[in-house]
C-alpha cells in the first residue's frame, strides 16, 4: 500500500446520514474516515452498514443523542487510551492504524467542543471547557513530541484560524470559532507536535472559499452567500509531512459538493491523500 486517502466528516448524525457516507465511499473511495457528532451510543451504531461499505475495523465512542465520533477503516486498528475532555463527553478516538509495516500511523480523530456563543470563559462554561480540552491537547502531545510517532489529527477543531478561513476576518473576530484566544490556543496545540496543517500547507494562505467546510443550515444557497468557515482540519506529525506534500493540491480537498445533498450535514467531508512511495 503506496497511498492511503483519509477523511473527516462531521457527519452531524452517523444514523441519519449512513446512506450519505456510502455515496460518498462509492464516490471517493477513501481508506480510513474520522466522523464526528454521530449522536449515538456504541450499541447503536450502524456497524453492519459500514461493514457493508468496506469498513470492518471500527472504533466508536459514543454518547446518547449528542457527540460522539467514531473511526471506520479498511485496514487493521487498535485503540489506545486516551483521554482529552475534561468533562467525560465522547468527543475524541484515538487508534494505531496497522498498514503492516514501517508506515503504521496514529490516527486522532476529534471532535473540539463548539464554545457557545460567549468568548468569554469566565461567564460561558462551554467556552471554558473549549479552552480545556485543548489544554488537555496540548499538554498530550508535547509530552510525546519527542517521539518518532507518525501521527495524524483529524476533525471538527471548530475553530477556523486564518483570517481567510473565514468568509469575513473582520466580522467574525469576537464570534466564536474564529476570535484570538481560540486561533493562539489552536497555534499552541499545532506547535505542541510540530504538526503540518495540510490545507494551508499545500494551497497556501491565499486560498479562502475554496477551503471553506461548514456553513450554517440557516444559509439557503451556500454557493450565492458563500458565508462558510474552516472548521475541519487535517494535520500530520513531522514523520508524516512528506507523505502529505507529496500530493500536492490534488491531495487535499473539500467535498463542497456534499453540502448541496439533500438534508446534509452542515460540514462537507474533507481528504488528505498520503503517499508513501
Amino acid at each position: 500500500m503506496t497511498k492511503i486517502k483519509l477523511t473527516s466528516w462531521n457527519v452531524n448524525s452517523v444514523r441519519l446520514r449512513a446512506p450519505q457516507i456510502a455515496r460518498f465511499t462509492q464516490e471517493q473511495n477513501p481508506d480510513i474516515i474520522g466522523l464526528q457528532e454521530i449522536k449515538c451510543l456504541e450499541e447503536q451504531f450502524p456497524f453492519d452498514e459500514f461493514k457493508a461499505m468496506g469498513f470492518p475495523h471500527i472504533e466508536v465512542s459514543g454518547q446518547k443523542g449528542m457527540h460522539g465520533a467514531a473511526t471506520v477503516s479498511r485496514f487493521p486498528l487498535k485503540r489506545m487510551d486516551t483521554d482529552f475532555c475534561p468533562e467525560g463527553h465522547a468527543r475524541h478516538v484515538s487508534t494505531r492504524v496497522d498498514l503492516g509495516g514501517k508506515n503504521d500511523f496514529e490516527f486522532h480523530n476529534f471532535y473540539i467542543p463548539a464554545g457557545g456563543d460567549e468568548p468569554d470563559p469566565k461567564a460561558n462554561p462551554k467556552f471554558a471547557h473549549k479552552l480545556h480540552f485543548l489544554d488537555k491537547m496540548i499538554d498530550y502531545f508535547e509530552a510525546r513530541v519527542t517521539e518518532n510517532a507518525r501521527k495524524v489529527l483529524v476533525g471538527d477543531f471548530n475553530i477556523a484560524p486564518h483570517e481567510n478561513d473565514v468568509w469575513s476576518h473582520k466580522q467574525l473576530l469576537k464570534v466564536v470559532s474564529h476570535t484570538p484566544i481560540e486561533v493562539d490556543a489552536l497555534a499552541k496545540l499545532q506547535n505542541s507536535g510540530n504538526f503540518t496543517d495540510c490545507a494551508r500547507s499545500l494551497h497556501g494562505d491565499a486560498a479562502k472559499q475554496e477551503l471553506f467546510s461548514w456553513w450554517s443550515y440557516r444559509s439557503r444557497d451556500i454557493n450565492k452567500s458563500d458565508r462558510g468557515r474552516r472548521l475541519d482540519h487535517i494535520w500530520v506529525s513531522p514523520a508524516l509531512k512528506q507523505a502529505a506534500l507529496k500530493t500536492k493540491t490534488a491531495g487535499h480537498k473539500i467535498h463542497r459538493s456534499c453540502r448541496l445533498w439533500e438534508r446534509p450535514s452542515d460540514h462537507a467531508p474533507v481528504t488528505q491523500i498520503l503517499d508513501f512511495s
